[in-house]
């Protein structure tokens, strides 16, 4: 079992607690004090106490038959109150609507988190057949539109990181030489926009632009998804351009002043 690095001002149960929450996932919803235990390179005791914690807060909970653990509602309403004051989140929700309707695909908001890019709002078109997409699900930046994207506008060193931990093919048309992948960033700074055709998911095209605040900072991704059988090669520029000033529209709400940024020749922060 490795000793983990004490860190001063830190308390361990406390991390030790969030980083049991953090384990969860759209692909394991639910654990069990051995697996988090061998993970987390803690004593199953420790795992123990800190899930019966958790559990009496309703963060937690047990399954009975299986003793495994699923997160609990108390998460979920954290979890409403941080999106429903996130300015980003508020601001850009009838642009996502609109979008939907000019595009007819499901729209979603992204961030990023770490070297990972995170949908933090989605708005589901009507179409029978939907691209299946989760809130809170952690994809690899490189290979999604919107991580593009963000990684387009991103500071070097973001881009340097990502890279060195691995650039790793999740399809056939994952980019995974890091020369085409800073090509690629290049290209998107200079359309303005980002496509992903099964780079990360077989049978999905995706298309995403840039989302700036009052300070020129790019600190979002406004994206449209669908699949391939309706996201047609033709369709794309028309789509790049509804999705572009999606973007556009959402940065104004924002505070974002393109032509100040303009007229002055200030320049723009690459994020």
């Amino acid at each position: 079992m490795t000793k983990k690095k004490s860190e001063p001002h830190v308390l361990s149960s406390v991390k030790n607690a969030l980083l049991i929450l953090k384990s969860f996932s759209t692909f394991e919803p639910t654990k069990r004090v051995s697996d988090l235990a061998e993970s987390l390179g803690l004593a199953k005791s420790t795992v123990s106490r800190l899930l019966s914690t958790l559990a009496s807060e309703g963060f937690v909970i047990k399954d009975q038959k299986t003793s495994a653990y699923r997160l609990g509602i108390s998460v979920l309403t954290l979890a409403g109150i941080v999106t429903n004051n996130l300015e980003i989140h508020k601001e850009a929700a009838p642009v996502l609507h609109k979008l939907v309707s000019d595009t007819g695909e499901t729209a979603h908001l992204a961030v990023m988190d770490g070297l990972d890019t995170i949908y933090i709002h989605k708005e589901e078109c009507s179409h029978p057949v939907r691209i299946l997409t989760h809130l809170g699900r952690r994809n690899p930046s490189y290979c999604t539109s919107s991580g593009k994207v963000l990684l387009a506008y991103s500071d070097e060193q973001v881009v340097a990181d990502v890279i060195n931990k691995g650039l790793i093919s999740h399809t056939k048309n994952s980019i995974t030489d890091p020369n085409l992948f800073r090509k690629e960033l290049e290209t998107i700074r200079e359309q303005r926009y980002a496509v992903s055709t099964e780079e990360l998911t077989e049978g999905t095209k995706s298309v995403a632009a840039p989302i700036r605040d009052y300070t020129g900072k790019v600190v979002s991704a406004i994206t449209v998804v669908g699949p391939i059988q309706r996201m047609l090669d033709y369709k794309i520029p028309d789509i790049a351009k509804k999705v572009t000033e999606a973007g556009k529209d959402a940065s104004a709400r924002l505070g974002y002043d393109e032509r100040y940024f303009l007229n002055s020749k200030r320049q723009l922060p690459k994020r």
